[in-house]
């Protein structure tokens, strides 16, 4: 175990490495060119700068990402909250939100589980986002997400507030996350995935719910896949929960030592999306806002990503 985390760091140097090595000879042959002094070849030149500073730009972004999880794949759940319909629409807005910028950014994603709403959207959802650096960028999206509308389910069509809360673990390894999970503490339940009917329904029981006993933790898993395969995925999960637990236990004993512990409280969002009396996102922590909702509700998070992790909130 111990070997092939070494071998993954390794690999991701490597990479690294070659990569701002291609960038070196890139500045180099730039440079042999510019040194031409040739008027016909600015044009070309310009670009070419302009493309370095875009791709240097992102290095820097990434340089940013230096916690101890943040090259790991990440575990994205949406919990709609209160507001009934409205909620779970919203909290299926976000959805297609993170599934956009997922793609967007040449991530994949898998739906692991999801419970639909009683008339429209989800009730929840846990999606596994993979990709190098996931976790880092995803890890900013963490809290309670409002969203201010006319609601679409109001026969009245009145201004609603909706809330959804998102949660954002790393999608660690066994031997990176350090945590023991006694196989005597583990309840395992196997039922049928919930499928939209016909053909989609599982005839066998293969989707996974596994209780932690001491913790009280629940995670399922109902992907069409296999029992195992079910399985090792809600693992995964429980492991990167207990893994949030410590760490968050971890930090409240240091703030209480600082004298700076405040309680976090459900209702405190991070980020309000407002669709109506006017268009505006905006990120409490950063202050940062958009003036394109829509935009922002098709996948465009980068800006408050960025913001979010130079204020050193992160």
């Amino acid at each position: 175990m111990k070997a092939q985390k070494t071998m993954k760091t390794v690999s991701n140097l490597r990479s690294d490495v070659e990569s701002w090595n291609i960038v070196r000879q890139q500045i180099h042959d730039l440079f042999e060119l510019a040194r031409l002094d040739d008027e016909s070849l600015r044009a070309d030149l310009e670009a070419e700068i302009r493309k370095i500073e875009i791709d240097l730009e992102k290095r820097s972004f990434a340089a940013m990402l230096s916690g101890p999880y943040d090259h790991d794949d990440a575990i994205l759940a949406i919990h709609a909250g209160a507001g009934g319909t409205d909620s779970q629409d919203w909290a299926d807005m976000l959805q297609r939100m993170y599934l956009r910028w997922a793609e967007d950014h040449g991530f994949t994603t898998e739906i692991l589980d999801s419970t639909p709403g009683e008339e429209a959207g989800i009730k929840s959802v846990t999606i596994a986002v993979g990709g190098r650096y996931a976790f880092g960028y995803l890890r900013s999206e963490k809290g309670v997400h409002r969203l201010v509308r006319l609601s679409p389910f109001d026969a009245a069509h009145r201004r609603h507030t909706s809330f959804a809360l998102v949660e954002v673990l790393p999608q660690v390894s066994m031997e990176e996350a350090d945590i023991e999970i006694n196989p005597s503490d583990i309840k395992m339940d196997v039922f049928r995935s919930s499928g939209a009917g016909g053909q989609n329904v599982q005839k066998n029981a293969t989707a996974v719910r596994l209780t932690h006993l001491p913790s009280g933790i629940v995670v399922t898993c109902q992907n069409e896949r296999s029992q195992n395969q079910n399985r090792e995925f809600a693992m995964r999960i429980l492991r990167a929960r207990l893994l949030e637990i410590r760490q968050a236990e971890r930090e409240e004993e240091r703030a209480v030592l600082r004298g700076e512990y405040t309680k976090a409280e459900w209702g405190s969002q991070i980020r309000s999306y407002v669709l109506h009396p006017y268009q505006m996102v905006k990120d409490h922590r950063t202050e940062f806002q958009s003036g394109s909702s829509q935009s922002v509700l098709d996948g465009d998070l980068d800006g408050f990503m960025e913001a979010y992790l130079r204020s050193g909130s992160g």
